[in-house]
Order: structure tokens, then sequence, then C-alpha cells
């Protein structure tokens, strides 16, 4: 008796301890719900009536966009059939009539079991809620926390008691994302089928019913094997059910996907003159939106770009009008990047030209089919031959007869000359191929193309012709050049800074950047380009700016102008990459059809021009104007300019046109018993000064140049070669030598190795190359085009790389 006193005992105290567990648990439950209930955000019927959109705005603040609005015919309950009602409710919420809270209790306790032992919540919300979620919440899953569930289920409770179910339903159902920049079910009916929901039949209903749940990937368009399985199940939902009978239900799921669907149609709202102008942009950033979680056409979320919209416009205007610059003819197309050397981000992007008010077409800015030329030439070759060899700006190069390695292939620059040794410096600026590819030989392609893997650029390309020309986009090519202006680091591009969503989250977003290589590599690349501007590619300086750049030009193959011989003398392809302190600009112009159509010699300075343009208008807009500044890891001298292969120190007595200013790595420098300020002021590195006025600063005043308290004249640059670089004429209209047409190409402009300024105009061709065009007869030659090229076949690129690869 005593024992069984005891049993009764133990186990009321047991159960006694297990209500009152529950009991704190549910008080504990209630007022973590009560607490996050009055945190949650407010809804009104207005917020419930509206269509889903998102706001896109620039750095400043400024509205450019909005995705979804003016998209809707809104539709009231007692116009919709009462068939697409039973699909909707079939589908998202069989008990949606018997939900007076608007909630389901077991569905929430799951939901807050998952959140404490996976950390995961699980799906399943009512349509009251899924009606919340598309009003005031986003669908992050970073943001869809035990939190977000509860003020989910608080609102989904108070709208219950405000409204009836059909004006829930109602709100729901015009509130939907259905894809292709449609909201609500009345829209998609006259989308979809060109019909009014009354006049659409079971199966047509049910696809409308089933898109919402994943719009995209159920798309009749583009997916019509998974829109058909959703479709069908929408239909068995709805037997099971009781809203269809069998044979219905098979009638509906024998019916084809396609059965009344109308032909695809792009959505597009042609007023929306901000929305035209940054519409790559645009694209772009949507994408890195969703990538981070959100679907910015269902989610109501205020998303901060890095666009600086009055730059985007200039950009805009620039390329599609005749006020800045001339085009050939208006079937020449564009692609360009505008970043930010400092933080990486895209400051404008134009992804080409006469687009009109077509939305989310071809973006030719981050395409990377094309080769960019001789503007690989920094990243591949010389950038890496600092980095690793610590070869100095005088560093001796052979623009000799040269054949890749294991081929019978000779690699020639457009006039099929040589040119003799020279300068890493004179190779640069005056983008000889030989020199080049005999620097890319030299730091071996493997570890080279390791330097350009840092850079945000992968080669897929074998062989050493990669090094005059491979294929990046110039999103890519803005950002790899960025990080020669900020001294080394490399930030990868990106475009959206902040989501803000309807409940009140906000999202910031930088980037951190990567060290891709020493201060002294990007500063001494950086000192070699500035002579680009000044003395090579003139129609792209900007007087009084502190600036470098690079051109770069493409090329036909034989096999190419064999089959159209009017292409003969024209480039494939016209890049100039240029950058100050603050922006970093890559631009490409072409052809979509380059076969039928090829730039010709006189417009292949276009891209230059545009960099021009695009970069005189974001420097007015500035007062800062910073020139590089030396780092103590590299040594400035004044070098004979005697052509011996160790550079000699001149003494201060030699004559300024007898010397060249040179860049060493410390450590590597030949012992200097001089100062710079015992040699001339008018020596040989300051004579080549271009004295062009500007509105933002005079070429005559002076700025501290490095550590070392070397002084250079803003608007003078740096070209360390001697008189040479005062020697050359440029005249763009022109183009000189009239040597062939071929499959690789460095047109150049420059003088001779005997310091001639007999240059009869190539400016106007931007330097650049053709990455291995494959020459029937094995050979491989050049057409004129200023700035440099490539010549090599694709067989040389793959048999001349693996041999080349180690030296």
């Amino acid at each position: 008796m005593n024992n069984k006193n005891t049993s009764i005992f133990t186990f009321k105290t047991i159960l006694k301890w297990i209500m009152a567990i529950v009991a704190v648990l549910v008080g504990i439950f209630l007022f973590v719900f009560v607490y996050y209930a009055f945190s949650a955000p407010t809804v009104s019927q207005e917020n419930l009536q509206s269509g889903g959109s998102s706001t896109i705005v620039d750095s400043t603040g400024k509205q450019i966009a909005s995705l979804g609005d003016n998209k809707r015919n809104y539709v009231t309950i007692d116009k919709v059939p009462q068939q697409m009602e039973d699909a909707v409710v079939s589908i998202e919420d069989k008990n949606f009539y018997n939900e007076p809270l608007g909630i389901d209790p077991v569905r929430i306790v799951k939901s807050a079991v998952n959140n404490i032992t996976k950390g995961t919540l699980q799906g399943g919300s009512t349509l009251t809620q899924q009606l919340v979620k598309l009003t005031v919440f986003s669908t992050d899953t970073k943001d869809q926390t035990f939190k977000r569930k509860m003020q989910e289920a608080w609102l989904a409770m108070r709208i219950s008691q405000k409204f009836s179910k059909q004006q829930i339903l109602e709100f729901y159902m015009n509130k939907v994302y259905l894809n292709n920049g449609i909201y609500g079910v009345e829209t998609g009916a006259k989308y979809y089928y060109g019909k009014t929901l009354k006049q659409l039949s079971l199966p047509q209903m049910a696809l409308l019913a089933g898109l919402p749940n994943a719009p995209s990937n159920y798309d009749p368009y583009t997916h019509p094997t998974e829109a058909k399985q959703r479709r069908d199940l929408v239909i068995r939902a709805m037997y099971a059910n009781n809203k269809i009978t069998k044979a219905q239900a098979e009638d509906a799921i024998n019916t084809p996907i396609s059965d009344g669907l109308e032909p695809y149609k792009k959505v597009t709202n042609s007023n929306n003159t901000k929305r035209i102008i940054a519409d790559p942009y645009i694209k772009e950033a949507i994408t890195e939106v969703k990538k981070k979680g959100f679907d910015p056409y269902r989610d109501n979320l205020k998303i901060t770009v890095n666009m600086d919209y009055d730059a985007q416009k200039r950009l805009y205007n620039i390329v599609n009008s005749s006020n800045y610059v001339q085009f050939p003819d208006s079937k020449m197309q564009v692609g360009a990047t505008i970043v930010d050397p400092n933080n990486g981000k895209v400051v404008a992007m134009i992804g080409g030209r006469n687009l009109g008010d077509i939305q989310f077409g071809l973006n030719r800015a981050v395409q990377t089919s094309r080769s960019n030329g001789s503007t690989m030439k920094p990243i591949l070759d010389y950038a890496p031959a600092i980095e690793y060899l610590n070869w100095s700006t005088y560093h001796q190069l052979e623009d000799t007869e040269y054949t890749y390695a294991g081929t019978n292939i000779q690699l020639k620059d457009w006039d099929e000359q040589y040119e003799g040794q020279m300068s890493m410096r004179e190779a640069l600026v005056n983008s000889r191929n030989i020199p080049a590819v005999r620097t890319l030989s030299a730091v071996g392609l493997s570890k080279a193309k390791g330097f350009a893997s840092n850079l945000g650029i992968n080669l897929s390309e074998n062989g050493l012709s990669v090094g005059i020309g491979g294929e990046v986009s110039s999103l890519q090519g803005a950002s790899a050049y960025a990080a020669f202006s900020n001294g080394g680091t490399y930030y990868k591009p990106y475009y959206v800074s902040k989501i803000e969503t309807a409940d009140g989250l906000t999202h910031n977003y930088s980037k951190s950047g990567t060290r891709a290589m020493k201060k002294s590599t990007a500063y001494m690349i950086t000192d070699m380009l500035k002579g680009v501007p000044s003395s090579y590619a003139t129609y792209a300086n900007i007087s009084g700016l502190h600036q470098a750049g690079k051109t770069g030009t493409t090329n036909y193959d034989s096999n190419v102008l064999a089959s159209n011989p009017a292409l003969s003398g024209t480039a494939k392809d016209s890049w100039y990459n240029g950058y100050t302190k603050n922006y970093s600009i890559s631009v490409w112009t072409g052809y979509d059809a380059p076969n039928q159509n090829g730039i010709s010699s006189t417009y292949q300075s276009v891209a230059g021009k545009i960099y021009k343009a695009e970069m005189s208008y974001l420097a007015s807009q500035s007062d800062s104007n910073p020139n590089w500044k030396k780092p103590n890891s590299v040594v400035s001298m004044m070098i004979k300019n005697n052509g011996s292969e160790t550079p000699v120190v001149a003494s201060p007595s030699s004559s300024p046109s007898t010397y060249t200013k040179e860049l060493f790595v410390k450590g590597h420098a030949p012992s200097n018993p001089y100062k710079s300020s015992d040699y001339s002021t008018s020596s040989a590195s300051s004579s080549s000064s271009n004295q062009v006025t500007t509105n933002r600063r005079s070429s005559s005043t002076s700025e501290s140049n490095d550590d070392e308290d070397e002084t250079n004249s803003t608007g003078n640059t740096e070209t360390g070669t001697g008189t040479n670089s005062n020697s050359q004429t440029t005249n763009e209209n022109n183009n000189s030598s009239g040597t062939t047409n071929n499959n690789s190409t460095d047109n150049n402009g420059n003088s001779s190795s005997n310091n001639s300024s007999n240059n009869t105009g190539n400016t106007g061709n931007t330097g650049g190359t053709t990455g291995g065009n494959n020459d029937s007869n094995g050979s491989s030659t050049s057409t004129p085009d200023s700035g440099s090229s490539g010549g090599n076949t694709s067989g040389a690129t793959t048999n001349s790389g693996t041999s080349s690869d180690n030296q």
C-alpha cells in the first residue's frame, strides 16, 4: 500500500514538474511572441493592395529605377473565377478558409523546434503569412529568423481580424510575381494567354496558380518541362481538395503546356529614361542582389548601388550621340566599365550603343569573348617581370626576329620591321609585340597566369601568344588596372552597397582588397604607362591630369580575310584602358558581327576618345588630382641612354639628351654616387611635357612625386625614352605604312630605335593584339594600327606555351 501511494505521489510530482516546465516554456514563448509582435512593422490596406516592387537608387540616393511598378492590372475578387480561387488555395494553403487566426499553430511550433534544434526554419506558411511576406518581408534566407516568423504570425493574425478571407485572397492574387515583370493573376492572364481570367481554361489557371512558388524556374517559355510539372501538381492538389473531378484533372494534365500560350514578348517601360540609361548596370546589380539571397521582384527592397548616375548619364551620352566622339556607323558597339580603384565599386557601365528601350539585353561590358589586345601586356608580361624578376624600366629587350618555340610561326609587328634593342619602358609604351612575348617567356607562362589570376583574370589560353591578347572583359580590365592605380591591391568589383528590406532591416556590403603585387611593381608599371597618353596615344591625353593608360587592338586571321577580303586593313577589336588615382576605365569597341564589319584605321582611336571624354568629365567634377607617390621600394636614377645591357649612371655634367630617368626595384639598382638634384631640370625625363590646358589644373603646376623629394611637373609624363618621346608624331586619320593585313598586329606609330621622328600617323589606331589566329601557311603577319597587336596562331598558342613555361 505504501509502495502504491509512493508511486502515485511520484507520478503526480513528475506530472506537476512537467506541467510547470511546459507552463514556463509557454510563458517564455508568449513573452517572446509579444515582444517580437510589438517590434513588427505596420501593415496598411494600401501596403496590401500595392504591387510588389523594389527601388534602386544610386550612391547619392537618387532613384534610378523601380522594378515591377506599372505592370499590374488589379482585379477585384468578384471578378476572379471560382476555379482560379480553388487553384490558388489548393496549392498554397488548403486549410485557408478554416484558419480563423490566419496561422497554423502546428507549423509555428514545428518552426520553433527546428530553429532551436537545427538552426533552420521550416516552410509551409499559410496563405495569409505569404501575403505578409510579399508585403513587408524579404525572401532572403538570412532574414528568415525565428523573430521574423513570430512577426509574420502576429501580422497574419492582425490581417485576419481586419479583413475577410475574400479580401485577403484578393490582395494575394494581385500581389504575386509571375516572372517576366508581371504582377498579379489578371495581368498574368493577359500576358501569357492574351485573355482575361474568366476566359482561361483549367490548365491555364493552374499554370498561373503554380508560378508564384518559383517564377523563373516555372516560366513556360524558358522551362516548359518544369512548368508542366508544377502546373500538374496544382491540378492534382485541386483534385485532392475535391475542387475538380478526376476526369477534369486527367484532361487538364494531358493538355500541352503550350496550349494557348502567347508568343514570348519582353515587357519594357520606354518612358523610364533613367532606367534606359542605366539598364546594363541595373542588370548586373539585380544579378548580384539575387546572389545575396533576395528576390528584387518580390521583396519590396530599397537597393543602393555604387553608381554615380551623373557619370553613367555622361557615358551614355558619349556613346549614343555625336557630340563627343565620332563613330563610323550605328553598328559599331561599345562596352565600357568605370571602377573606383580604392574600393572596387563599379561607378558606371555601358553595355552597348543604340539599344533603345530594350531591357537586360547583351551587356558587352562584361562579356569575355573578345581578345583584349595589348592591354594584356602590363598584366601578363611586364608587371610579372618586375614582380618576380626585379626588372627595371631600363631592362633591355630584343625586338628581333622571333619564332614561337616548337613551331615555324614567326611573330611580327605591324610594320614587319625589327627595332633591335630597347628598354622595357620603350617596348611597353610603343607596344612592340616581340619584346612582350620574350618577357612572358622569361617570366614563365604558369607564373604569369597566376599573377593575372590575382587581378581577377583567369586565362584558359595556353601559349605565349596570350601575352599579347586574351579573353578579358572591360569589367575585368578596369578592375585589374585599378590595382596598378592604388599601389597593388585588387578589389573584386561590385555593384550593390546596401539593401534595405520592407521590415526595416539593413544589409551593408563592401569588399576587402587583397595584395596582388608589390607597391614597387604597381608604381613602375604606372610610371611607364604615363607615357602612352602623353607621347603615343595622344588622342587620349588630358592635359594637366595625372593619368596612365594602354591601347589594344586585335586583327583578323588569314582564314577570315580569305573569306571576306573587305576586312583587309581593318581591326577586329580596339581597346583603351586608362586610369587616374580616382578612376579606372576600360573601353572596348568593335562589331557584334566582326566577320562582316571591321574597324578602319581612322576609327581605331574611338575607344581612347571615349575614355578621354568620360575621364575629362569625371576630372572636372572633382578638385582632386593626385599624382602617384614613389614608394621607398623604388629607386629612380638617371641612366645613360646608350643601349648598354648593364645600366650606367649618367653624370650630372652629361647632356640631358644622353640620359633617361629610369626606375629600379630597391636592392637591384646600380650604385649611384649622384642625387637627383644634381641634374639639370631640363632633363630628358621632362622634355616630353604636353602643354595642353584643362579647366582643372594648369600644366605648370607641380607637386611631390615620391618619397625622395623628386618632383614632376603636372601634365608631364616620364617616358624614359630620352628625346625619342618628343620626336614622335601622330595623325589619327592616317594609317602608316601600308603593310598587309594579317592575323596579328602591333601598330605602333612609334619612332625607331635610332630615335627617328618619322612616325606617319598610327596613333589613330589604338594598340592591340590578336591572341592567336591560325594562318594556314604557318606565318604570322600584321596590319598597321597604333598600339600593339599580337600575331600568333592558335596552334602557336598551344605549342609554344609548354616549352616556354619554365623559361
